[in-house]
Order: C-alpha cells, then structure tokens, then sequence
C-alpha cells in the first residue's frame, strides 16, 4: 500500500529517533524466511531489547544522512531487515548471529556501530563484546586485583614465619 508524504515523514522521523537512541545497526537480508521465522525472531528481538523492523531503504537513507549511522547507507539494498541495539552494542549482533545459525536464510549484509561500517565479518566480533554489567565486573576484579596482591605480600613473611616454628616445634616433638 502506498504512503503518503506526510506518513513518510512520519517514518522518517521516527526511524531518526530510533538511530540517535541506537549503539548499533544490523542490516540483514530476510527474503527467503517464513512467516514463522520473522515472528519468532522478532519475539527474540523484544526479549532483548532490540528493534527490529522492515523499513524502505530510501526512507532509511533519508533517517540516517544525519545520524551515527550515515555510514551504512551505501549498504541499503534488497529486502532487509533493520536491528537497533538500543543498549547494549553486541546486542543485535547476538541476536542475528544466534538466529543465523539456526538459520541460513538471515544473511548479513552490513553492521554499523559509532558512525563506522564494518562488513558481515565483523558479525562475531561486535556479538563477542561484553555487556555493560560483564565490563564493569572484569573492571572491578582488575581493580582488586592489585590490592589482593599486596596484601598477600604483606602477610607472606608472618605466615612464613608461622610455618619455621611449627617446624621447629615438630621436629622437638620427634626427638623427644
């Protein structure tokens, strides 16, 4: 069905929205999925916290010319899918790497994230990044780690000592 202008705009705007809220876009190819692939891919999305919708290319392009995602517009061709990791940045591209093994029929075809284009490549290495909670974690355990260790230090000469009198005291305790 035909949109008018004003619907147009209205998608624009939105979608303009949704970019500048947006860590990362995910460009993937759906056109020989079925109905119940789309449907439960798009519950997997929702689950996740991703948006993930069909738009027209040229309304995307349109969206994007002033956003992060500027980059992938060369890459808007076809029947594609769009994912927005609102979030997380590794978010749409756990969803659409989980998803394509299961399944050959989502292809990816571009991924952008902070106004650079990577290739379907890059797929596993931007899915491969650490959520929010999972850095800070890995920061703290850093950042104890240092500490942990000069305590250590610290006591290792008094537990050492410890250890040469219970020594002493077995080895009298033998001869006698």
């Amino acid at each position: 069905m035909p949109m008018n202008l004003e619907q147009k705009r209205a998608v624009v705007s939105q979608l303009t929205e949704l970019a500048a809220e947006s860590t990362c876009v995910v460009a993937a190819d759906y056109c020989h999925l079925s109905v119940s692939d789309i449907t439960a891919l798009r519950k997997q999305a929702r689950e996740k916290n991703v948006s993930a919708r069909v738009y027209r290319n040229t309304l995307a392009k349109r969206a994007f010319s002033d956003t992060q995602f500027a980059c992938i517009s060369e890459s808007l061709s076809g029947q594609l899918m769009l994912f927005f990791a609102k979030e997380e940045p590794g978010a749409a591209a756990k969803l659409v790497e989980t998803f394509s093994k299961d399944n050959d029929n989502l292809n990816v075809k571009a991924l952008a994230m902070d106004g650079v284009l990577l290739g379907p490549d890059q797929l596993k290495a931007v899915a491969s990044l650490p959520t929010r909670n999972e850095a800070l974690a890995k920061v703290a355990q850093l950042s104890l780690a240092p500490v942990t260790k000069f305590v250590r230090t610290l006591n290792e000469p008094v537990a050492q000592l410890a250890r040469v009198i219970a020594a002493i005291r077995d080895k009298k305790q033998n001869e006698s």
